[in-house]
């Protein structure tokens, strides 16, 4: 486009223009949301869905789904949808299948072939081999009565009274009503197959929630000689030392067993400036507070943040079942990991 051009453009995009511009986005809605509406009545009497559901939950191998075109784009956010809620899935494009592709497809695979006609040739290429190998398909169209429709062992009508487009030709409604689709039977299968947060964490170990469900307090507690601890008998001077040497703000005071019994903070050593006149005779066990809050290793970091936010506190302990010293956490460790 010319500068020219760019000009007369932004002339002619007037206030007049502006609210035909929202006008159209708003109807444009609107008629999605009737065809979600009208899905939504449909599938009131309509036992294909919960056939379709039963083939795949009953499907040994791979769901794999297919498409082309606008059907193609939604194909692959389906699959993807599905891979991450339990179901393994994958997209396979027809035009590639028809040359060496469909070798990724195998007898125990269920097919979810895509097309709003019901007639795309590159998937009525494929689909009756896909068939005679013993594999299910199950198509979602928009014509009931359309050849794909009619291979396929279960049908999913998706059909729609009119797309967005102003001219009815651009796929705008059908795709919405089949992406929804989609992730209806994605959440069906989710639910049966007993998905959990866990289990979606494990597929999604580079986000956030896959960090807050599979990150452990010894993921990151500070261990060994990082660990700030003294004993019962400490002068406080020496526990401040420790204190500044290991950078967390406090220490731990352990008994004999290296079993935590009390914990100083630089907070208490501020609290007490102008009640204590010599630091030097002040022994630990004296000044600490007692039994610090624990947590154990094998907990999740969640778990320590939600600690720390009740009782307003920036560290913790960390002990094993038999209540020795093995870690100490703090907020800072918890901010590194990205778990808060």
């Amino acid at each position: 486009m010319s500068v020219t051009d760019e000009k007369t453009m932004l002339k002619v995009f007037d206030a007049k223009t502006a609210t035909r511009a929202l006008e159209l986005a708003r109807e444009a809605l609107q008629i999605e949301t009737d065809a979600l509406r009208a899905l939504h009545e449909r599938l009131a009497t309509d036992e294909s869905v919960g056939k379709a559901v039963s083939l795949l939950l009953q499907c040994k191998g791979r769901v794999v789904v297919s498409g082309i075109g606008k059907s193609g784009h939604i194909g692959r956010k389906i699959a993807a949808t599905l891979a991450s809620t339990g179901t393994p899935a994958l997209f396979v494009h027809p035009a590639e299948a028809a040359h060496g592709d469909l070798g990724m497809i195998t007898p125990e695979d269920a097919v979810i072939a895509i097309s709003y006609s019901g007639e795309a040739a590159e998937l009525m290429a494929i689909l009756p081999v896909v068939k005679r190998m013993g594999g299910v398909v199950i198509s979602m169209t928009g014509k009931p009565e359309s050849s794909l429709a009619k291979l396929s062992d279960v049908h999913l009508d998706v059909s729609v009274a009119k797309e967005a487009c102003p001219m009815n030709l651009a796929p705008t409604a059908s795709t919405t009503a089949t992406l929804a689709l989609g992730d209806a039977i994605a959440v069906a299968l989710l639910d049966l197959r007993g998905f959990k947060e866990e289990d979606f964490a494990r597929s999604h170990p580079g986000g956030a929630l896959g960090r807050r469900l599979l990150t452990h307090v010894r993921d990151i507690m500070r261990t060994g000689a990082a660990i700030p601890a003294v004993g019962l008998d400490t002068r406080l001077p020496d526990a401040l030392l420790e204190i500044t040497q290991k950078g967390m703000g406090m220490t731990a005071v352990v008994d004999a067993d290296n079993k935590p019994v009390g914990v100083f903070t630089d907070g208490d050593l501020r609290r007490m400036i102008e009640k204590v006149q010599d630091f030097g005779k002040v022994v630990i066990k004296d000044v600490m507070h007692l039994s610090p809050r624990t947590i154990g290793p094998d907990k999740l970091a969640v778990d320590a943040v939600a600690i720390m936010e009740e009782f307003r506190i920036n560290q913790m302990l960390v002990t094993d079942d038999a209540g020795i010293l093995v870690g100490a956490l703090h907020i800072h460790d918890l901010t590194r990991a990205k778990v808060i």
